[in-house]
């Protein structure tokens, strides 16, 4: 079997627990990791890896895995879509998904490759359970409840803003799809706590949210990569009503990201040239493994 050859790009938390997936992938062997600083500093985990500065250097690659802030995702999947290699990512503004899937659309079909957008497991994985439950039940409301848990993608913008040393971005359900952010700061040396309060609350991430900013001594003191989600829907199949479905996980967060970053650049080996998102991509294709067997002893 010809394994699929990944690229890790970016090596925080995300990345760290992607490789541990494609390391345990039967598919997928690793061209190496493309980090800022490239080989510098490289961390002892890495020895048996190629690290680089740029994936040109990896020589073929089939799909690259971007474990980069959500910002930089956008830069990142034109650069390489446009060397036609597959690009996957883990992108979490919900509210920019489309305008990204039109965007990467473009490069990606220009170039003959595959990108598949927002693939953490929400959006992602809990995507497809969302549209799952509205098919069987077209009309009514769903809830979706994150937490309480550490949330990657505020914890990284909160980082991002000017004075801030360290941090910690918490998510509190407050029921009915409503939440609450709880986000606990170092502040650099020289930096009014009160303004980069104001900034983090004024972020795209935060401004549509309670948000309540703390300062403590130590962010390391208070992190615990736990999460969590509670989707909850009731509604009507056909004419029948109080039809209730739940679904509830407490994961790991960047490892459930890492996983399922994986099992949807294995998908992206079978899309036709284009962009994606997970409830696009049939199920069957993010499993390793003979189809017809999969089929057996699964459906």
């Amino acid at each position: 079997m010809k394994k699929i050859r990944a690229a890790v790009v970016g090596y925080g938390n995300i990345g760290r627990y992607t490789l541990q997936a494609l390391e345990t992938a039967p598919d997928f062997e690793i061209a190496g990791v493309v980090r800022r600083n490239g080989s510098e500093n490289k961390p002892a985990e890495l020895a048996a890896y190629a690290v680089v500065k740029d994936i040109r250097e990896l020589g073929h690659v089939d799909v690259a895995i971007l474990a980069t802030p959500t910002r930089k995702v956008e830069a990142y999947a034109k650069e390489i879509l446009a060397m036609g290699i597959n690009t996957v990512d883990s992108f979490d503004i919900h509210t920019q998904i489309v305008d990204l899937r039109r965007s990467l659309g473009e490069v990606a079909v220009a170039n003959n490759a595959v990108s598949i957008i927002s693939a953490g497991w929400d959006p992602g994985s809990d995507s497809v359970v969302r549209v799952l439950l509205q098919a069987i039940a077209p009309k009514g409301i769903s809830y979706t409840n994150f937490g309480p848990g550490m949330s990657m993608g505020h914890t990284v913008a909160v980082k991002a803003v000017e004075g801030v040393k360290a941090a910690l971005s918490m998510t509190i359900p407050t029921g009915e799809g409503i939440h609450r952010r709880m986000v606990y700061i170092e502040v650099e040396d020289g930096h009014d706590f009160n303004k980069v309060a104001a900034a983090i609350k004024a972020d795209p991430y935060f401004v549509n949210d309670e948000t309540h900013v703390i300062e403590v001594p130590c962010v390391d003191d208070v992190i615990d990569m736990g999460h969590g989600v509670n989707l909850t829907r009731k509604g009507v199949s056909g004419k029948t009503q109080n039809q209730l479905f739940e679904f509830n996980m407490k994961i790991n967060n960047p490892a459930l990201t890492g996983q399922v970053l994986v099992c949807v650049a294995r998908a992206a080996m079978l899309q036709k040239p284009g962009c994606y998102v997970m409830p696009e991509v049939p199920v069957l294709d993010l499993l390793p493994g003979d189809r017809e067997e999969n089929i057996r002893h699964l459906v």
